[in-house]
């Protein structure tokens, strides 16, 4: 058998397209939702400290996450804030 005996089976660019769409879809939906996340925290910064305080944030946590690169989703960021704020509150709460 020869090599021209083997059907031979070209790359199809239909699946390359498909891919490199669904990668632009997926580029996009990640930033409308960071956009959204991001106006959600303005919406935050505009609560007072008591506010904020209620549901374990400080001001400046609403100024390092806004700080961030636009890819960082910044409402994962303030929730990890507010878990670690509760878990050392507690952990203090316990040693007096």
């Amino acid at each position: 058998m020869t090599a021209l005996d083997h059907p031979t089976h070209a790359i199809s660019a239909e699946p390359r397209t498909v891919a490199a769409v669904a990668r632009l879809m997926e580029a996009m939906r990640v930033l409308f939702r960071s956009l959204k996340n991001r106006r959600q925290v303005n919406y935050l910064s505009q609560l007072s400290d008591y506010e904020l305080a209620d549901i374990g944030l400080m001001r400046t946590d609403l100024e390092v996450v806004m700080g961030a690169p636009m890819t960082v989703d910044p409402t994962a960021r303030l929730s990890q804030y507010a878990r670690e704020r509760y878990v050392i509150e507690r952990g203090a709460r316990r040693v007096c």
